[in-house]
């Protein structure tokens, strides 16, 4: 039987390495990484954070989804959903061809045999899985491997009769993805916490035995069916979305851990509470690559990416904790010196903010999300640029 179900991409690289190049390259972002990760240019200084854009998972994601256009040149190809939280390079694979499946119970009704499948890095949800392969069609799966280590702890603790709490959007492709592998195991329970106030609320229903309908109004769309708060919180494990707030999954994971030793007394926390981190390491990095250029004081930030990007939300957050931010989704969101099209810090629309650069400007941060491709932080860069000090891109790079 021909094999239908592939995981470790098509050994394409190097035919495809020229287009990624030019779709996603920038030679400004080389010449930062080049220079201290520093550019002075139209009078301001642009530091760019030194973990910053594509992550290994998404560039794999994007690698696999181009290497699947050159295998098979003949057949349709579709995505589940968005590869990768940016609009820039979903719209690219659109263009190239490939189609994306709609939302909704008929996702999969027009897939035939004959048809590639892409999963994006997030994954998908494990009846989707089974769907596919009873389809028959040519699977072609790119989830990351921090999300499939998260699924590991879930299948764990599922296998020995612990819930899974699990911090994360009870709506984000890999949140849905991960909970669903506790539908492997009769029985399995899971819950979600958005955040440290539904924490506490958990907490405090597991320290006090709250009213249990209460409790399931508040969490009907982020726990498994069936759910019993006095009996399914007895024992729990915790794991993440892998882009959420580190710091606050870690401090969340404290607090669920003070309120089951509250409970049960600490003897017993060895068969009651299990934890681990699953943020991954590519998050923590640009985490912590915001945090450091804090310390050089920049006037402001910009932080690019998808506004669906959880990744990218939690650095402009960060940032925003000490020094105006502005998170756009790409370079065009600098409309001129005067206008920017962006996204506020723990906002839900986007909105145009006049007199968002004023001339005392002289240093401005930059980061992107880990779904953000190098030419979209070359392109802020340039445009900045080109409407504050009129410089063109040849002499930008330094070119004569």
């Amino acid at each position: 039987m021909d094999q239908t179900y592939f995981q470790k991409g098509f050994g394409l690289r190097a035919e495809i390495r020229p287009q990624l190049h030019e779709n996603y390259r920038s030679q400004i972002v080389d010449l930062m990484r080049a220079n201290g990760f520093r550019l002075e240019a139209g009078g301001v200084t642009f530091l760019l954070a030194m973990e910053f854009g594509f992550c290994y998972g998404v560039e794999r994601a994007v690698e696999y989804a181009y290497e699947t256009v050159t295998k098979f040149p003949n057949r349709r190809i579709f995505l589940t959903g968005e590869i990768i939280h940016n609009p820039h390079v979903n719209n690219k694979l659109e263009r190239m061809g490939i189609r994306f499946l709609p939302d909704g119970s008929a996702k999969y009704d027009d897939v035939r045999e004959e048809d590639v499948v892409l999963i994006p890095a997030f994954g998908i949800p494990a009846a989707d899985i089974d769907l596919l392969a009873k389809r028959g069609c040519v699977v072609v799966d790119t989830t990351c491997g921090s999300v499939l280590n998260v699924w590991k702890n879930v299948e764990r603790y599922a296998r020995a009769g612990v819930t899974s709490v699990i911090h994360g959007k009870f709506e984000h492709e890999e949140t849905e993805a991960t909970f669903s592998r506790t539908t492997l195991f009769s029985g399995a329970q899971y819950l979600i916490i958005r955040d440290k106030r539904e924490a506490a609320y958990v907490c405090d229903y597991i320290a006090d035995r709250g009213d249990p309908r209460e409790f399931l109004s508040r969490f009907r769309r982020a726990v498994s069916k069936d759910f019993d708060p006095a009996r399914h919180l007895e024992r729990i494990g915790l794991a993440n979305q892998t882009t959420m707030l580190s710091s606050e999954s870690l401090e969340i994971a404290e607090m669920l851990r003070v309120a089951m030793t509250r409970q049960y007394g600490e003897e017993e926390m060895a068969g009651r509470f299990y934890s681990f981190d699953t943020i991954c390491s590519a998050t923590q990095d640009r985490q912590d690559a915001v945090r450091e250029l804090e310390r050089q004081k920049p006037d402001l930030m910009i932080v690019i990416g998808g506004y669906n990007s959880s990744n990218t939300n939690n650095l402009s957050k960060i940032a925003a904790g000490f020094v105006a931010t502005y998170h756009i989704e790409e370079a065009t969101g600098i409309m001129s010196a005067e206008e920017i099209r962006h996204k506020p810090p723990g906002g839900k629309e986007e909105v145009i903010t006049r007199g968002w650069l004023p001339l005392e400007t002289k240093v401005i941060g930059i980061t992107a999300g880990a779904s953000t491709p190098n030419n979209q932080i070359g392109e802020t860069i340039e445009r900045i640029v080109s409407f504050r000090g009129r410089m063109d891109y040849a002499t930008l790079l330094g070119v004569h």
